[in-house]
């Protein structure tokens, strides 16, 4: 939503320079915003309806979802990412920050991307969601779902990551991968620049 300064994004090595979010749903990908309250959930509307939300936006405003697969949709993710609700016809601002934050994952799984983009999918929350959230990207991930998990928390990203790339003032001043992934590695990268 914000126009890059410059560059190409690459996909299934095509290159664009389009990067507004219907462009960006129809080739795959999806976004979890750091904000889930502002830039995230939409307040009003119950769980089923921000579950499906983004595979609606897939879809097509004239390809509408029946009841039944709106409903089938959301009860599967609610149980595959554990989400504590009564049931999909409740407010999603009754649920605890946690569970609202499972409900913007689940919005994007509903729409299988190829590529989910993670942008502090765990501030603001409880330790007990931050743990599950976390088991949640790392299944995502060994089930071969591309993430690019952004986080100012180094344990979590020492966790759930394969490769990490280190950037200030949006520049990228390192990459590391394997065995280098652990703090010390991290914090020499960051101190050298």
């Amino acid at each position: 939503m914000v126009k890059p300064d410059g560059g190409t994004l690459a996909i299934r090595n095509n290159s664009y320079r389009k990067y507004h979010p219907r462009f960006a749903i129809s080739q795959g990908m999806g976004y979890c915003p750091e904000d889930r309250k502002e830039a995230g959930i939409i307040p009003e509307l119950s769980v089923r309806e921000n579950i499906i939300l983004a595979l609606q936006a897939k879809r097509g405003v004239f390809r509408y979802l029946n009841k039944r697969k709106r409903n089938e949709s959301a009860e599967k993710y609610v149980k595959l990412l554990n989400i504590k609700t009564p049931d999909v016809d409740r407010s999603i601002k009754s649920l605890s920050g946690g569970n609202q934050q499972k409900c913007i994952i689940a919005r994007w799984l509903a729409a299988n991307p190829e590529l989910l983009i993670l942008d502090e999918p765990t501030r603001w929350i409880d330790i007990g969601a931050k743990i599950e959230i976390q088991k949640q990207i790392l299944d995502l991930k060994n089930k071969g779902l591309s993430i690019l998990f952004i986080s100012s928390e180094l344990e979590e990203v020492i966790r759930v990551s394969n490769r990490v790339v280190v950037l200030r003032d949006r520049q990228k001043v390192g990459e590391l991968s394997g065995k280098d992934i652990n703090e010390q590695s991290i914090m020499h990268t960051i101190a050298d620049y």
